[in-house]
């Protein structure tokens, strides 16, 4: 598709005061020139920058106000974090369908609570799924 920049005829109404007739005029907008152009689009570009950036902070806002509702304590920071890295990179529905396929022996038992004095916590280092 081709944009031709140049002159355009743009149409303008003007009531000449005497509240009848209406004055059309046609003005000759001047044409841009490629470096005008260019300063233009990469305007654009910036700006568009931002509103992405915008809408994924905001994205991640919503998400990180699920973590208070979560047991996250029963985990290590290093855990929490490979495990988060290792959902997104392989897909939340792939992961989601590799957890449920987990033995129950494998899922770990529920947090501390006063009816429960057993924690869940594994005394050891915490290894990576990089």
């Amino acid at each position: 598709m081709h944009l031709d920049w140049g002159i355009a005829n743009v149409q303008t109404a003007f009531d000449n005061g005497d509240g009848g007739q209406t004055i059309d005029r046609t003005m000759d907008m001047p044409k841009m020139t490629e470096r005008e152009r260019l300063a233009d689009l990469e305007a654009r570009q910036r700006k568009m920058a931002e509103e992405v950036e915008k809408s994924r902070r905001t994205l991640r806002g919503k998400y990180a106000a699920l973590i208070p509702e979560l047991a996250v304590e029963n985990l290590t920071e290093r855990e929490f974090r490979d495990v988060l890295n290792a959902a997104i990179r392989c897909g939340g529905a792939a992961a989601v369908t590799a957890l449920r396929a987990l033995p129950e022996a494998a899922l770990p038992t529920p947090a501390v609570t006063s009816d429960n004095p057993k924690s869940s916590r594994r005394d050891g280092p915490a290894t990576s799924m990089a």
